[in-house]
């Protein structure tokens, strides 16, 4: 018989918890592929641009070339975040956002199918699209703009918001400043993370990255973080 509704916490697009379990991926993700595709972070794409610039100057024109489809796949990402935010198809798909976490899971799922062997421009193109995805589509941290694959923004915005709030005693920077610094802590985290299970698990150690994604499409719900509710009997 039911007797009450009992509130089920839900996680917000822009909420601090969110945001901490994906950038615990993108440091996860830096550090998987570090170790186990040569030294590449599939992340960030300046360094992809900077090396297709330095290899073409030098005349390396097939090396320029690998750093190529990273890019692309980096825009494809951008791309595919815009268009499932069209209203015929958020309709379609309920909630855009939950279903770009779907997308990666599924992608990273793959992607630790894979074996070593595999040409690592394929994964790295993989890694870069599924990167481009999260970033473009959470990118707010409650009223700020953040980074979850990457942290050199969020260490400058850090430190701008510790100066203002133990300088200028800013409440409101006070709580940014703690936000931020758990973003990080959690990049952190995954990159120890992925560190220690890549070295023991090897490729598939990607999967530990699909499943936090996993805990993350569980806790979340609606994009403005509204309760479910559930009946209890």
């Amino acid at each position: 018989m039911i007797d009450k509704l009992k509130p089920i916490p839900s996680l917000s697009s822009n909420s601090v918890f969110l945001a901490a379990l994906l950038g615990m991926v993108g440091g996860f993700l830096d550090a998987y592929t570090f170790i186990s595709r040569d030294g590449v972070f599939a992340n960030a794409q300046t360094g992809n641009i900077v090396l297709f610039a330095v290899n073409a100057a030098t005349g390396e024109w097939r090396e320029s070339l690998h750093y190529i489809p990273p890019l692309i796949a980096f825009v494809l990402g951008v791309l595919v975040s815009e268009i499932v935010k069209i209203p015929s198809l958020r309709e379609i798909l309920y909630s855009y956002r939950r279903s770009i976490l779907i997308l990666e899971c599924i992608v990273l799922i793959i992607v630790g199918f894979l074996p070593a062997s595999v040409p690592n421009i394929i994964v790295t193109t993989s890694i870069s699209f599924v990167s481009s995805l999260q970033i473009s589509t959470f990118n707010k941290l409650d009223k700020w703009a953040y980074n979850s694959t990457m942290t050199t923004g969020n260490l400058r915005t850090a430190t701008q918001a510790a100066y203002a709030a133990f300088i200028k005693q800013s409440q409101e920077a006070r709580t940014q400043f703690k936000e931020f610094s758990l973003i990080i802590g959690s990049f952190i985290f995954g990159a120890l993370l992925g560190t220690f299970t890549t070295s023991q698990f090897g490729t598939k150690a990607i999967w530990i990255s699909a499943i936090i994604l996993i805990i993350a499409l569980v806790l979340y719900h609606k994009d403005k973080g509204y309760i479910r509710k559930r009946c209890a009997k």
